[in-house]
């Protein structure tokens, strides 16, 4: 199926994400097929998720109280168990928009693009998969922000066609691991194994300091411009000479050791199992090029990292790790791209795929975690 691309802006008018779903008549009445969707359902359903992702982003936009119009019902409705859960997660993303400006942060303008990537019908149900790609303008309230963060996410939208011609909206589902997307309104801690006896890294301070921490001294030998720039080149579109692991818990610790081998890491051979190993060929890789925690144990053990005791100490290439649920096992890893003069670390990582977004956005959204920081 040809896929159907959708666009949205939030800024200086939040009606646009509710005129987003005022769509010409669908074929709602006859989406009972068992096979096949036409045009017109396809656009129903992507404007849909158009209008639900564009309304949650416009929640953290600072130029508006955050009253968002709800949805017209004709074409699409949402189920009233939706509904309550939308706008619980609104009311959170506003929560979360207090505590960002408390940190210094804001956004002041958000674009969405929307991309049907596929439809299936069963009965008089359908599930639809789509890509949403969002960009947000940074606020300049220090003046040395970055210009914007960004995210690419996947979701599962669950439909039931009603009588009289319409949709319904029954669910929406993150289809990624690790953090959420900036706009993502709930938190779901990740399942992770059992911690181990092998090197453990202290947790890390997230309290903000008053001034800038002094920037990192460039003595490893590495090439920590070249990790930034990988990073930042593919965080959306993937590098196609390395296989991705988003289907198997994840591609965030893939991501970042490529992003350190292209800075200069190089790689030790040896059992996959072994975590003092750290490879990658064409067919296999060991445990610590992706696995969060193996990775922190082969970091640590080979001494091409020291801890740091605050996560505001971490400068372009440092990494940071996080703990969901508290329960020692990391679950998350993603690399600093870019620090302001003012000392703010902006992370670039994969799983949900995330442009520059800043260290206090993650703990805002994530504020019982435990976080652990590297200097690389």
């Amino acid at each position: 199926m040809k896929s159907t691309i959708l666009r949205s802006a939030v800024g200086t008018v939040l009606a646009v994400a509710a005129a987003a779903v005022c769509l010409p008549a669908s074929s709602a009445a006859a989406a009972p097929r068992t096979a096949g969707v036409d045009q017109a359902t396809t656009q129903t359903f992507g404007r849909t998720a158009d209008a639900v992702l564009t309304q949650r982003t416009a929640a953290l936009l600072d130029n508006r109280s955050g009253r968002i119009a709800p949805l017209p019902r004709k074409q699409v409705r949402l189920s009233a168990r939706l509904a309550r859960a939308e706008n619980a997660g609104v009311s959170s993303l506003r929560a979360r928009k207090q505590r960002l400006a408390g940190l210094g942060e804001a956004y002041t303008a958000a674009d969405t693009q929307v991309t049907v990537d596929s439809t299936r019908l069963t009965g008089r149900h359908a599930t639809v998969e789509v890509t949403e790609s969002t960009t947000l303008t940074y606020k300049k309230i220090r003046g040395d922000e970055p210009a914007t963060t960004g995210f690419k996410a996947r979701h599962e939208l669950d439909f039931t066609a009603v009588p009289g011609g319409t949709w319904e909206l029954t669910g929406i589902t993150s289809k990624d691991d690790g953090p959420g997307a900036i706009n993502a309104p709930t938190l779901r801690a990740a399942v992770a194994d059992a911690a181990d006896t092998t090197p453990s890294a202290p947790p890390a301070d997230t309290s903000r300091p008053w001034r800038a921490y002094p920037r990192k001294q460039l003595t490893g030998g590495y090439d920590y411009a070249a990790m930034a720039a990988y990073s930042e080149k593919y965080w959306r579109n993937y590098n196609p000479e390395y296989r991705a692991f988003n289907a198997a818990g994840g591609d965030c610790t893939n991501f970042l050791s490529q992003a350190l081998k292209a800075g200069g890491w190089k790689t030790e051979g040896g059992a996959s199992s072994d975590y003092r190993t750290w490879w990658y060929d064409a067919a296999h890789q060991s445990d610590s090029w992706v696995g969060a925690n193996e990775w922190s144990w082969y970091a640590l053990n080979s001494k091409r990292v020291t801890s740091l005791s605050n996560v505001y100490q971490m400068d372009v290439g440092d990494v940071m790790q996080m703990d969901f649920d508290g329960d020692g096992s990391k679950d998350h890893s993603m690399m600093t791209t870019y620090r302001s003069s003012y000392g703010v670390p902006y992370l670039t990582y994969h799983s949900t795929n995330t442009y520059r977004k800043s260290v206090a956005s993650i703990i805002a959204s994530y504020p019982d975690a435990v976080y652990y920081a590297y200097r690389t």
